[in-house]
């Protein structure tokens, strides 16, 4: 499977995966997509629509002249492969690079320093 989306598709997934209602509706994304300040025409919408199920990130299925949007790929699961990636990609696979960045970079807020150390922590206590 190609993981790698548009940030336009990214969007679309992040209604699907986030609407409290399953399956989505094409007109509950137009409607989403709006709220945010991201129109969007219904032909443009179409296609990202199409794209996102040849890619296997969503199934629609028909109802009556509508289209259902359900996720075939859960959230976690495409943030965990996309974080891989970037690791990969930058840090050549070493988290510990990541890390070194973002404190020294000071992009921690104290709290968020405070959960990486205490899963850290707790990480290595499972080990």
């Amino acid at each position: 499977m190609n993981w790698q989306i548009s940030d336009a598709e990214l969007e679309i997934m992040k209604i699907v995966w986030n609407n409290p209602e399953s399956p989505t509706l094409f007109s509950y994304i137009m409607n989403e997509l709006a709220a945010k300040g991201r129109p969007c025409q219904k032909n443009t919408l179409i296609v990202l629509l199409s794209r996102l199920v040849n890619k296997g990130f969503l199934q629609a299925k028909k109802k009556g002249r509508r289209n259902e949007y359900t996720p075939r790929v859960p959230e976690a699961q495409y943030q965990t492969v996309q974080t891989k990636h970037f690791l990969n990609k930058i840090y050549e696979g070493n988290i510990g690079g990541l890390v070194t960045s973002l404190i020294s970079a000071d992009r921690l807020t104290d709290e968020e320093y405070e959960e990486l150390k205490r899963l850290l922590e707790k990480g290595s206590e499972n080990e």
